[in-house]
């Protein structure tokens, strides 16, 4: 099976020659930690089937957020550690796209540009939800950035979990919401246009801006998505699942990458081709600055306003300690003896390897 990490090591040498002076740091280490995943490079252990007497290498995992070898457990633990924040109340899924005139504008500013996509959504929503027509208090939201579409194109919006209701800050109660409508996303989409435009006025990149871009309208969409777990769980892969994942690249042959992407409208799967270069490229787009938190809480799951929540839970009735709260797990790359692949039997670890030099293809 060709992985993203194969088409890196054979391709990414010449992109890096080629681009290099106008890539940006991210996206140098993004690129070297997903070659040297698993690799000797980083050093690992060794474990002898007791049994068999077969060796087997286990290689250290990279951990960079972006490669998908090393992200597809961290969403589960995640899920895990969050089941105690949401309310079991009715949750709407809001969806805030940056327009395409501006797309261009934050693939080379992106730690500003999607911090003012992050604010300018959740304050808007906020404004919004603060009216008694429909809310009428202090609502929670979870956000995460998401920036492909399913071919790998650049399509930056954001996630938001908001559960239906808000708190009275005047009456210290539960304002209950409904089931199946939250705000109106017509009313919602020109304060999110505007709260961003005063946000970017005061930077040097507002006159790169198309002037029609802040009459014209801004796509913004809200469905209900079930209670609270079945909400959380429905966002988990948002959050944790990179631009592409190894089981949906179909091949590399003579430096044309295929993969393959399921249509948002339809739901069939179709197939993409396109240069190592091009696969490369496309992929890049979606690495993260370094520190940039992809996942932010705003109102009553902000960090300093949760105490609100065990007042709520106790208003519904429901313990202040939730039972399902649960911790991250340990790493488990080298936490425990892998089994097997003979006889299944647990291997009983031999030796460390050490890290070892970077070599480049």
């Amino acid at each position: 099976m060709v992985t993203l990490a194969d088409i890196l090591r054979q391709h990414g040498p010449a992109y890096r020659e080629k681009y290099g002076a106008k890539m940006l740091p991210s996206h140098w280490q993004a690129m070297r930690a997903i070659e040297q995943c698993r690799t000797q490079v980083l050093g690992g252990h060794v474990y002898r089937c007791p049994d068999c007497h077969d060796d087997y290498y286990r290689y250290h995992s990279c951990r960079n957020r972006h490669c998908p070898q090393c992200q597809h457990q961290t969403g589960q633990q995640w899920l895990e550690m969050q089941q105690a924040l949401l309310l079991p109340v009715p949750t709407f899924l809001l969806t805030f796209t940056l327009p395409a005139a501006l797309r261009p504008l934050a693939r080379g500013n992106q730690r500003l540009l999607y911090d003012l996509l992050f604010r300018s959504a959740a304050a808007a929503t906020q404004i919004l939800a603060q009216d008694p027509r429909f809310v009428g208090g202090k609502i929670g939201m979870v956000g995460v950035l998401h920036t492909w579409g399913r071919n790998l194109s650049y399509h930056p919006h954001v996630h938001f979990l908001v559960p239906s209701g808000g708190w009275d800050s005047a009456n210290q109660s539960w304002l209950p919401g409904k089931h199946n409508f939250f705000v109106p996303v017509k009313a919602l989409s020109p304060i999110f246009r505007a709260r961003f435009r005063d946000a970017l006025r005061g930077s040097d990149l507002f006159g790169a801006v198309p002037t029609e871009t802040w009459t014209d309208d801004w796509v913004v969409h809200c469905k209900p998505v079930g209670d609270g777990r079945a909400a959380l769980r429905y966002l988990a892969p948002y959050i944790f699942r990179v631009a592409i994942s190894n089981r949906r690249i179909i091949k590399l042959v003579e430096g044309q990458v295929t993969f393959r992407y399921r249509e948002t409208d339809t739901g069939r799967w179709q197939t993409c081709q396109l240069s190592a270069e091009q696969f490369i490229h496309r992929f890049l787009q979606h690495v993260l600055p370094k520190g940039f938190v992809k996942v932010r809480y705003y109102g009553l799951f902000a960090s300093c306003n949760r105490h609100y929540l065990t007042a709520i839970r106790q208003q519904m009735d429901e313990a202040t300690t939730d039972p399902h709260r649960a911790t991250a797990a340990p790493d488990t790359v080298t936490s425990e003896p892998p089994s097997c692949p003979t006889c299944g039997q647990q291997m009983q670890l031999l030796k460390r390897v050490p890290p070892r030099p970077w070599q480049p293809p």
